[in-house]
């Protein structure tokens, strides 16, 4: 499936890529033209029909690409294999604003996608996500030493406070115009930084 597309240079796909992610979060599925996401790609509309049969096919085929990629690039920043929660926290932050440097939009997208409800696309997408869904961030926490954090200290408040907070930044980032990656990942350190000084003894 998608061999056409798929045989195209790496760049070709990213400025396709990117133009769907950027055009499809800016608007919902249905008020999002296919000649807008041509032209943002720098190709023409037919040329993309020739790639992906349909606007669904496309939108799901954006979607599918979205949760692989994150899966893939949260994989290989091998936080799941760090010991300190602190530092897996960090590495799974990186591998986002690194993702985030070649697929600027598509968090946004996605994040778009989990909740539209169009009819046409609504049963697909939830096929798509639920795999995701089953699977428990807490799985993959390291193990923690209550005696290493303040007495009394609630650890999974933390870590979902720590969570949500991570999350709720990179969203205020991407909300705000142009995206400084190098920046993001400097506040982040700090953010990192501080938590250790307020959760660990």
């Amino acid at each position: 499936m998608n061999d056409k597309f798929y045989a195209l240079p790496k760049e070709k796909q990213d400025r396709i890529l990117n133009a769907g992610f950027r055009v499809f979060s800016k608007n919902s599925y249905k008020k999002s033209p296919m000649n807008e996401i041509a032209a943002e790609a720098g190709i023409s509309k037919s040329l993309l029909f020739f790639y992906f049969r349909n606007k669904k096919e496309f939108y799901l085929f954006l979607m599918k690409t979205a949760e692989e990629l994150t899966a893939k690039y949260v994989l290989e920043s091998g936080c799941y294999k760090e010991l300190d929660i602190f530092e897996m926290m960090y590495k799974g932050l990186l591998a986002k604003a690194e993702m985030m440097r070649v697929y600027p939009d598509m968090s946004t997208f996605a994040l778009k996608a989990y909740y539209e409800e169009d009819e046409e696309i609504h049963e697909d997408i939830r096929k798509i996500v639920e795999p995701y869904r089953k699977l428990s961030t807490n799985t993959a926490l390291p193990p923690l030493n209550p005696n290493d954090y303040k007495e009394g200290l609630d650890l999974t408040m933390m870590y979902q406070n720590m969570y949500l907070a991570s999350e709720g930044y990179l969203f205020q980032m991407q909300n705000n115009g142009k995206i400084d990656i190098d920046k993001i990942i400097e506040d982040y350190r700090n953010l990192i930084n501080f938590w250790k000084q307020l959760f660990l003894k």
